[in-house]
């Protein structure tokens, strides 16, 4: 199977180890991946400040960089979601409404297209690691995403997933909501993480990069005793083919 890959901005800048990794995942199980470097953002910053007409220009390339004749992988809820649910926004109705509509349908968050297009059952996971989850906005209210992280979890031998309470509350990342608006941020971010810290892990798990930065940041700040890290980065940890870039 050809697999395109989409690395958000946000990724590329502050995780490419993450996004290493899920390629070194999609090629271990038999994908061929195609990548093009000359990817960029997928618009969301601007769409969701109120800058449609800039945000349009953006999207306008993101298109343009996929042929949609392959399954598009991403490892992000959030950008994932963009595309998805807001492209109609910008193009229903205009010249670029049957090539949006195209890449819509082939574009999937990576826990997503694991579980629901490859359905691989992996054995023989191994990872000892006590977690929770975070179920990101991006993935749970745009995506649709709930189980399947869960159901790719549960493969892991030796990782222990407790559910936290107020696991679909958001952490308060949100983009520029975190600027705009820091002290509300910062207390929802409190929110999660106590609410992890009651469970006991050791980690906070997430599809999306941009809440893991955002909560991780409230944690090193107040020396609490638990991390976060990118479900992406658990599956290759536990398949010992995590890469470095």
């Amino acid at each position: 199977m050809k697999v395109e890959v989409f690395i958000p901005c946000f990724m590329d800048q502050l995780y490419p180890d993450t996004a290493s990794n899920m390629v070194a995942i999609l090629e271990h199980l038999g994908c061929e991946v195609i990548y093009n470097p000359n990817q960029t953002c997928c618009a969301q910053p601007a769409f969701n400040s109120g800058y449609w007409d800039e945000a349009k220009q953006v999207a306008e390339k993101f298109l343009g960089d996929y042929t949609a004749e392959h399954y598009i992988v991403s490892p992000s809820g959030s950008c994932t979601g963009m595309v998805k649910s807001y492209y109609s926004e910008l193009f229903t109705n205009s010249a670029s409404h049957n090539k949006c509509r195209a890449v819509q349908a082939k574009i999937y968050e990576f826990t997503d297209f694991f579980t629901n297009i490859l359905k691989v059952d992996l054995k023989d996971l191994h990872l000892n690691m006590k977690a929770t989850y975070h179920d990101s906005c991006g993935a749970l209210r745009e995506c649709g995403i709930k189980k399947e992280p869960r159901e790719l979890l549960s493969m892991i031998n030796g990782l222990e997933l407790i559910e936290m309470n107020d696991v679909e509350t958001c952490c308060g990342f949100g983009g520029t909501f975190s600027v705009k608006f820091e002290s509300i941020s910062t207390a929802m971010a409190q929110q999660k993480v106590n609410n992890a810290l009651a469970t006991g892990a050791e980690y906070i798990i997430s599809t999306d990069a941009s809440c893991l930065l955002h909560v991780q940041a409230y944690i090193e700040k107040n020396k609490l005793p638990i991390k976060t890290i990118h479900i992406v980065d658990v599956l290759a940890m536990s398949m010992n083919i995590t890469t470095n870039v």
